[in-house]
């Protein structure tokens, strides 16, 4: 008999190749920061919100180099999408979800929702229903590192760090050091 509390089997991937040194995410986050700056005048009501894990250090890394070259920075702020994803059934039968109060305003703001990896666009739909629990913004903007394709649904990032073409079979790993003590974008298989 199946233990109903046991967690899903996680696939398990190989790395196949390096996508990104340290110093090639930074050249990067560098120019995404001024293509924002640009797109936007400036940073006049702009929020950066980074989706919960690994979009928030990426948040705050790009609201860092706005600061070195303009001298200021628009707020940073965390979005847990946990409640809101459509395969939470698929996670356990009976998820933990904490209810995270809101703790920011949108309202009448340009947010620029920052996340690692653009894949099916299921992960930006959770974010986007999040974020209207925070206010009614004036405009949502995407940002990401990575776009890899494969989307199922139609969204599409205004901001984009790297295109990087992949199968099905293959995943991209962003590895930073707030999260993940080392910092390198991974293109791994997975292991059947």
């Amino acid at each position: 008999m199946e233990n109903p509390q046991a967690k899903p089997k996680v696939a398990e991937v190989r790395e196949k190749a390096q996508l990104m040194s340290s110093s090639e995410i930074d050249r990067t986050l560098v120019r995404l920061a001024n293509e924002i700056l640009e797109r936007n005048n400036g940073l006049a009501d702009v929020v950066l919100v980074g989706v919960r894990r690994r979009g928030v250090p990426l948040a705050e890394r790009l609201a860092k180099k706005m600061m070195e070259i303009e001298k200021t920075a628009p707020p940073v702020e965390t979005l847990d999408i946990t409640f809101y994803r459509d395969d939470l059934s698929t996670v356990a039968q009976k998820p933990v979800v904490q209810e995270v109060p809101s703790t920011f305003s949108v309202e009448g703001k340009t947010a620029i929702l920052v996340d690692d990896v653009l894949y099916t666009g299921r992960t930006t739909r959770a974010a986007l229903e999040a974020l209207l629990d925070h206010g009614r913004p004036q405009r949502v903007d995407l940002c990401v590192l990575i776009d890899r394709g494969h989307r199922e649904l139609p969204i599409q990032a205004n901001y984009v760090g790297r295109v990087i073409q992949t199968s099905d079979t293959e995943v991209i790993e962003v590895r930073l050091r707030e999260v993940d003590n080392q910092e390198r974008v991974m293109l791994c298989e997975r292991v059947a």
